[in-house]
Order: structure tokens, then C-alpha cells, then sequence
């Protein structure tokens, strides 16, 4: 049984009323819904509102609803409420008011959001199952499979303790149903906020442990699920509760501004409008006043508060294109605060939060006024979230078909998708708990591009680590590092919002993640799918995995840390001198020598140096050392290359730490016939690893195909000939 109801001494027929913290919403025109939440729930806070009795106790909820769906069938909640009417009669709440005032305020909040018809109906019954002798098939009888399976889902919901107690198998299945139809969560976040504003009757502990709860798990819920318009209310009240001292300094600063007779926002309001009309742009201009946790939190940040922090400017087009219309009339005839300026509309926010916003600075006191500039439809799934989408069971519209990115599904967002495919993937209800727990922490998202220009939409403080997870899934197990922005970044490079992501996956079907990795992985995605593969490997993802050498030599010697030697291996003892390119050299009986510096070989464009003891040194005509000689004086000595084509060569090779690389690498220069000479593996390096190899080849013309094939190895991002800087000729 819900704790707020209660049997009275001797029951009897009741009038129903509406909790006194809900008061009627405004008349409002039919050709455009109009959100009065947010007021109702600020009258709410700032003083007691009258309490009004309903002449027909659903005339309310109906006259919301109409606004949003003219053309909905009432006959519906007309039943729904008088079912719910007869149960609930003789119960009370703590205030003593009649039971069934609160079903009837949870579902005019749900009808102010602009929920459709199916959600009001179980709204209406969400307690009858749980506090009455209303059974769940009477309800499918009476209203559908529906209306069934929504008070079902809100039934399991009172059940959840969301606490530091609660039983994550629970919580998971909790989730589940919500993540199947986010209704069932529409309706629990309502049930809150009715309960938020009526707290006052309940003991100071209990309504503590009340708002604590609202602001742990169902805040963040609320924001993740759009609906900004609940959320905003729960924080305030929230607020009160726990704060009391600083919420009743953040309600003195309000209600001083409000007194003020010059307020900028009123003025910078107009100077917005005629800007507008002068250009044609037909466009609603509001003054959004912030919420108590908004001021509190700009009074924190900047110390004292101008008229113009108390608020912000809303401006509703009908079109997207007269967003940017109206931001470029702005910023030509204000005086724009560039770095204020934000594309929600071009990349929505992960609960599907579309607008624009920029700030203005005032000419006459500087003050800087926020300005958020959205359509009509984009303010209301901006207030209502997933509310105001519609019904999951309904064919989708033609503007919400494939293609559109997350708004495919109007009622999935896309936390909510990762959500499901993440807790269907947790090794166990504890992991999953945790996991979500901080998830839930997490309160601010960045958007990075892919290169194809997709999009992904990751907590702040994410890596490539989570970019790779969400992206791949579990095939990110073999990524082996990331280009961010176009440079080379290693898995534990933190992302900031805008940046583009290339993932760098190998090819190599042993690979495995690394440990390391759960120490840079934020995502409920990223570090579930970790744990899994290593609990599924118990030996493996520790640091032999990080280590390029290991394939290539099983055992290979290493030093205390773990760290692998550095490696200077040279075929055997002795070798017999290779051939040297054929040069022609201008100069008669000189002895010809190919400079180590640059390790010439043909085609390349090459240039010779006189030095002691009637040699001339060839050199790559782009060498540093050539360079230098010139600057110094030292004249040129003309050579071309012969018809002989074997030759040395020194190549570089840059990768990333993977098992069997070196293996791997080896084999594929071998299989373009090239005898290594020598080589060198340095230690890896923030997960990167130098390889210097002196090849012969029995023809320069294989070089091309050689660094070719070099590049091809999983994991190796560069190869380049060696040009090391000598200290002499």
C-alpha cells in the first residue's frame, strides 16, 4: 500500500479536490499548447496557492489534455477516474485530504507535459492495484493490454527501494520495463513530484531520506529521460529540503529581484523584439525566469548577481531555419558573447534537447543576457522530454523515419538505448547497480564526430577508450589506439566536446583488452564489456598484452618493471658485404660512399660531397646534411645512379603496443624479400613503440611495395625512411 494513504474511523462518499500545490492551468489557445508547470510549481514554492475544487473532478485534466490532443477520446479517463474514485473512497493522506486528490494532480502534471491518452488513463489507476482490491486483469478487462501493463510497470515501481539498500536485482528489472516503454517512468517521475510538494506533513527524517532519494536516482532519471520540466521542480524542492538556510537566502535574492522596478531582461527583451520585427522574423519573445538551484548555483559561481542572471530570454520560432535567422540578426545587431554560443540543434543532446544559445551584452551596464533561441516543438520536448513523443505502440511518423539518428524511436532516446543494451550485458545485478550508480553521477555529456560524421554522445571526462566501446561494442577489444582531432592519441586521452574521433582498430583476432583500460573507461558500456572479457580470461589483459615484442619472442627477457629490453638484433656472423648500388660520379678515380645519414637508394634524387682522402659522400638530395654543406661553402659533386639496384636501407617504424606485432611485422618484410640486417625495438612508450630496421633488398625498386606492406601490419600507423641527424660526414 502507498504510504500516503490511509483508512479513516468511518468512511464515506467524498467531493475530490486538487492538492493545494496544484493549481488550474491557464486558459490557453488551441492552436498552440502552452506548458504552465513550471509556474504552477514556482507559485508552489514562493507561497501557498488557494486551493480550488474541481466542479467536475477530471474537468481539469481534461481541459489540459484537449490542449495538446483536441482530438482525443475522453470517454476513457472519464472511466478511468470514476474506477479509481470508488476504490480510493474512504482513504486519506497524511494532509487528510481525500486519497483520490493525488492520482488526479500526478495526472494533471502528466497532462500538462502534453502525455497522450493511454498515459493519463493509467495514471488515473496507478495506485488502485497496489492500495485497493482493483486486480490487473480487471484492469485489461476495462481499459486494455495497455493500461494493463503501464500500471503493472508503476505497481513494481513503489516496491523499489531506491536507497543505499535497495536490491539491484530489482532496480535492474525496474529499469527494464522502463527502458521497454518510458511511460512507466513518465508516470513514476509525476507520482514524485506530487509527493515532493505535498512533503511538508511527513517527519523531517523521513522527508530527508525522500529527497535524497528523488535527488541520487530520479533527478538524474528526469534529465536523461528530457523531462526538464519535472526535473527543474525536483531539484528546487529537492533544495528546499536539504539546504533549507541556502534555499531561503537563494528565495530572499529572487523575491528582491522581482521588486526591482528597472529589470534588464525586461528591457534587453524589447530591444530582441524590435531587432526581430525590423527583420521580418516572426518569433515569440519570453522572459524564463532561472529556478531556485539555477540562481543558487550562478550566485556560487560569480559571487554577486545582476538583474540579467535571474533569467533568461526565450525566443519560439515556428521553423529550424529561423533559429539561425534569428541568431544572425543577433549577433549583427547586439553585441554577441561568442563563446556562449552552443548548436543543440545541429547535434541534440542525448535526451533529445534541441536549441540554440548565445548571449548578448547589454551597451549600457555590460550585463550579459542569455538568450535561447528553439521552435515551438523543440520547447515542448525541451520541457516534456520523452512525455511529449507520443506513444511507442503508434506507427512512427514520416519525419522520425530511418535515417534520423537517435529520433528514430521518439520514446527511445538514446541513453536509454545504451541503457537496455548495457544491463543486458553486466556479468550481475551488483555490477550493473554500481555501474548505473555512477552513470547517474555523471550530469553533463559531450558530443565528438566520427569521421564518416556520425555522431557520439559520451559523459564528460570520457576517453577513446569509452568512444571505442561505443562505437564497437565488444569488437572494440581489438582497438590499438585513435587519431583525435587528426593526431595520434593514445586510449587514455581524455575527449573534450566537438572533437573528431578516428578509432584504429587491428585486425589481429587474439586481441584482448588490456587491465589498464578499466582505469580509463567512464561508460557503464565500456567498463561492463571490460570486466566481462577479463573475468572470462582470468590470465590474460594484464600488462604482457601492452608489450609489441611479446609474439615475436615467447619468453623474451625482461626487465623488473616489466617493461621489455631494448633489442639489437643483427642476422649472423659473419655476412657477407652486400652490394652498393652503382654511382656514377662526375669526378674520375674517387671512391664512392653512400651516407648513412639518409641511406640513398634509387629512384631517390640524389647529390655528392667531396670529403678526405678522395671520397664523395651521396647523399639524399633532401637531406639535412645537404643542407648544411651548402650553407658552408662546400660544392656539389654531380652523381646519378648506375644500373645495378641492390641496396640497403634504413626504415622506421612507429606502432602501437599489441601482442605478436613484431612477429607479424617480420614476417610481412620477409615476404617482400627483404633480409634484415639489423634491428632495433625501443621500449614502448605512452602505449607506442619505435622500430628501426636496416634492410637489404635485391632490388630498390621493392622499397614502395615493402613500406606498403609495412603499414598494413594491425597496429603499425607509420613507416618512414630513416633520417637520423649525424654529428659529422
Amino acid at each position: 500500500m502507498n504510504a500516503e494513504a490511509a483508512k479513516p474511523a468511518t468512511p464515506g462518499p467524498v467531493t475530490p479536490a486538487i492538492a493545494g500545490a496544484v493549481t488550474p492551468p491557464a486558459p490557453r489557445r488551441r492552436t498552440r499548447s502552452r506548458l504552465d508547470l513550471r509556474r504552477l510549481g514556482r507559485a508552489a514554492l514562493l507561497g501557498p496557492a488557494a486551493r480550488h475544487r474541481l466542479p467536475d473532478a477530471i474537468g481539469h485534466v481534461v481541459e489540459a489534455h484537449r490542449a495538446h490532443h483536441p482530438d482525443a477520446d475522453l470517454d476513457i479517463l472519464r472511466r478511468a477516474y470514476l474506477l479509481a474514485e470508488s476504490s480510493h473512497r474512504g482513504q486519506t493522506r497524511k494532509s487528510g485530504e481525500p486519497y483520490i486528490t493525488h492520482p488526479l494532480a500526478v495526472t494533471l502534471i502528466l497532462a500538462e507535459l502534453g502525455a497522450e491518452t493511454t498515459t493519463l488513463t493509467a495514471s488515473l489507476l496507478h495506485d488502485t492495484v497496489e492500495d485497493t482490491d482493483v486486480t490487473l486483469e480487471q484492469v485489461r478487462e476495462q481499459f486494455g493490454e495497455e493500461v494493463r501493463y503501464l500500471v503493472d510497470g508503476v505497481t513494481k515501481l513503489e516496491k523499489v527501494d531506491y536507497g543505499a539498500a535497495a536490491e539491484p536485482e530489482t532496480f535492474r528489472k525496474m529499469l527494464v520495463a522502463t527502458g521497454n516503454d518510458v511511460r512507466v517512468m513518465s508516470i513514476k517521475l509525476a507520482d514524485r513530484l506530487h509527493n515532493m510538494r505535498t512533503l511538508g506533513v511527513m517527519r523531517r527524517e523521513k522527508q530527508e531520506r525522500i529527497a535524497r532519494v528523488t535527488r541520487d536516482v530520479l533527478i538524474p532519471l528526469a534529465e536523461r529521460l528530457g523531462v526538464q520540466a519535472l526535473k527543474t521542480e525536483l531539484e528546487d524542492l529537492v533544495f528546499a529540503v536539504l539546504c533549507p538556510e541556502e534555499y531561503a537566502h537563494t528565495r530572499e535574492l529572487i523575491a528582491r529581484n522581482a521588486a526591482r522596478a528597472d529589470d534588464p531582461l525586461v528591457s534587453t527583451a524589447d530591444e530582441v523584439r524590435a531587432v526581430l520585427r525590423e527583420a521580418d522574423i516572426p518569433a515569440e519573445v519570453l522572459i524564463r525566469p532561472r529556478h531556485f538551484v539555477s540562481v543558487h548555483r550562478v550566485a556560487r559561481k560569480r559571487g554577486t548577481l545582476g538583474g540579467a542572471d535571474f533569467g533568461r530570454l526565450l525566443v519560439l520560432v515556428n521553423e529550424d531555419a529561423d533559429c539561425y535567422a534569428v541568431l544572425g540578426e543577433l549577433h549583427t545587431c547586439m553585441t554577441p558573447v561568442v563563446s556562449e554560443f552552443k548548436d543543440f540543434i545541429a547535434v541534440p543532446k542525448f535526451n533529445l534537447y534541441q536549441s540554440l544559445h548565445t548571449a548578448v551584452a547589454r551597451k549600457d551596464d555590460g550585463q550579459v543576457v542569455e538568450v535561447l533561441i528553439r521552435t515551438h516543438q523543440m520547447h515542448k520536448v525541451a520541457e516534456a522530454g520523452v512525455v511529449a513523443l507520443g506513444n511507442p505502440y503508434a506507427a512512427p511518423a514520416e519525419e522520425q523515419s530511418a535515417g534520423d539518428g537517435e529520433r528514430v524511436d521518439p520514446t527511445r532516446p538514446g541513453w536509454l538505448s545504451r541503457l537496455l543494451d548495457w544491463q543486458r550485458a553486466a556479468p550481475d545485478p551488483d555490477t550493473f547497480w554500481s555501474t548505473l550508480r555512477e552513470d547517474l553521477a555523471q550530469d553533463r555529456e559531450i558530443t565528438v564526430f566520427r569521421p564518416d560524421g556520425g555522431t557520439l554522445g559520451l559523459p564528460e571526462g570520457a576517453t577513446c577508450v569509452d568512444a571505442a566501446y561505443a562505437q564497437y561494442g565488444d569488437d572494440a577489444h581489438a582497438c590499438i589506439g585513435a587519431r583525435v582531432n587528426g593526431r595520434l592519441a593514445t586510449l587514455s586521452t581524455v575527449l573534450k566536446d566537438g572533437d573528431t574521433v578516428q578509432l584504429l582498430m587491428g585486425q589481429d583476432p587474439a586481441s584482448e583488452p588490456s587491465r589498464e583500460w578499466l582505469e580509463h573507461a567512464h561508460t557503464p558500456a565500456a567498463r561492463i564489456a571490460i570486466q566481462r572479457w577479463l573475468a572470462a580470461h582470468p590470465t590474460a589483459g594484464g600488462p604482457a598484452a601492452d608489450t609489441a615484442g611479446e609474439g615475436a619472442r615467447p619468453g623474451a627477457d625482461r626487465r623488473a618493471d616489466g617493461a621489455p629490453l631494448v633489442r639489437r638484433t643483427t642476422t649472423g656472423a659473419p655476412a657477407v658485404r652486400p652490394a652498393t648500388p652503382d654511382v656514377l660520379v662526375d669526378l674520375p678515380g674517387v671512391t664512392v660512399r653512400l651516407a648513412r645519414c639518409c641511406t640513398p637508394v634509387p629512384p631517390d634524387e640524389v647529390t655528392g660531397f667531396a670529403v678526405r682522402g678522395g671520397v664523395v659522400t651521396v647523399h639524399r638530395a633532401g637531406c639535412a646534411v645537404v643542407a648544411r654543406m651548402k650553407s658552408g661553402g662546400r660544392p656539389e659533386v654531380g652523381v646519378r645512379w648506375g644500373d645495378t639496384t641492390e641496396c640497403r636501407v634504413t626504415l622506421l617504424a612507429e606502432s602501437f603496443v599489441r601482442p605478436h606485432l613484431l612477429a607479424d611485422l617480420t614476417e610481412a618484410m620477409a615476404a617482400e624479400g627483404a633480409q634484415i640486417v639489423s634491428a632495433t625495438v625501443e621500449p614502448p612508450d605512452r602505449q607506442r613503440v619505435r622500430h628501426t630496421y636496416t634492410v637489404q633488398l635485391p632490388d630498390a625498386a621493392h622499397l614502395p611495395a615493402l613500406m606498403r606492406a609495412m603499414r598494413d601490419v594491425a597496429g603499425v600507423y607509420d613507416v618512414s625512411r630513416s633520417q637520423p641527424q649525424p654529428s659529422g660526414v
